[in-house]
């Protein structure tokens, strides 16, 4: 799909937006302190189309930072080369800052394993000038998951990854997340007690740790000295009344957890996170870094939803912390 087709595509979902949040002015963040960037998931639930058309919405919608899905499964999706994406991210002015990592962490036997993966995706992202690795817990599922061992060689597995990022020069962070094996509060807790503040951080996930059943601003504040990097992301658990329909035609039952999830999942100022709280925690330790806003199942369509989340962030959190 052109990039002219897909903005076209959503030009009547523009139309249900009030009309300051149609036009681009006042939508593009211009912080100083944070740097803005958004998901590449947040495309996954769209047909595929050319990684040079997400670049071109990312510039018109002021996000100039992009997290990777996965390396290399996004150079395959997308059918380039690492350098061809430098290229394209470069005569943009933009940014790859992150990869969504995930391994077999809590399995003994993967461990060589994942700290090659590990090592290998922090080489990608150093050829872009990234310095940070977005970790992802395995899933509840898995197996061993639920159980103290499993727990046990997430957390060393992660302090690993953590000796291996301060010899590259990287920081690394723990990214919570729903059905995962850090999910709850007392889970985020327990990992972050049982990791190394000097190895490891957290990559927060502000939806997930809502939906979650975490106190957001909390957590924040009690690891805000670990935290280089987060996601912004709104939420509010709601019970759908109807089917999820994705862009794709595929349909996801409303009874299912799925569909919970990504009707409960919103553009920022549409759910309950306090962001402005956040954003305060950050200003008190004057974090310099990346913000993401990763977008689950967009409603308008991702240029819409990121012009959405834009004037929010203009309106309501730049004021705090420019």
């Amino acid at each position: 799909m052109s990039r002219r087709n897909f903005l076209a595509a959503f030009s009547a979902s523009l139309s249900l937006l009030p009309t300051a949040l149609a036009k681009a002015e006042g939508d593009i963040p211009t912080s100083r302190n944070i740097k803005w960037a958004c998901s590449e998931a947040t495309w996954g639930y769209y047909p595929p189309e050319a990684f040079t058309d997400i670049l071109d919405v990312m510039k018109d919608t002021g996000f100039y930072g992009i997290r990777i899905t996965g390396f290399p499964r996004s150079l395959q999706r997308y059918g380039v080369t690492e350098a061809q994406m430098q290229n394209e991210v470069s005569k943009r002015n933009l940014h790859v800052v992150t990869i969504s990592w995930n391994g077999q962490l809590q399995d003994p036997a993967a461990r060589q394993q994942d700290l090659d993966s590990a090592r290998n995706a922090m080489k990608f992202l150093a050829d872009f000038g990234a310095n940070h690795l977005v970790v992802f817990s395995p899933s509840r599922n898995a197996p061993g998951a639920n159980t103290p061992a499993g727990f046990r060689e997430l957390c060393e597995r992660c302090n690993q990854i953590g000796e291996v990022a301060g010899e590259m020069g990287f920081t690394a962070g723990l990214h919570n997340h729903m059905g995962q094996m850090v999910q709850t509060q007392e889970e985020v807790d327990r990992f972050m007690a049982m990791t190394d503040p000097k190895l490891f951080g957290l990559s927060p996930d502000t939806c997930h740790l809502n939906l979650g059943g975490c106190n957001v601003v909390a957590t924040f504040e009690k690891y805000k000295d670990r935290i280089h990097f987060m996601d912004y992301k709104d939420s509010k658990w709601v019970t759908p009344t109807q089917d999820w329909v994705e862009a794709t035609g595929r349909v996801i039952p409303k009874d299912s957890d799925p569909a919970r999830f990504l009707w409960s999942s919103c553009d920022l100022g549409d759910g309950e996170v306090d962001f402005p709280r956040c954003h305060r925690v950050l200003k008190s330790v004057n974090y310099r870094g990346w913000i993401c806003v990763d977008l689950d199942g967009t409603r308008f369509g991702p240029f819409a939803d990121l012009h959405r989340c834009g004037a929010y962030i203009v309106k309501n959190l730049e004021p705090i912390y420019l």
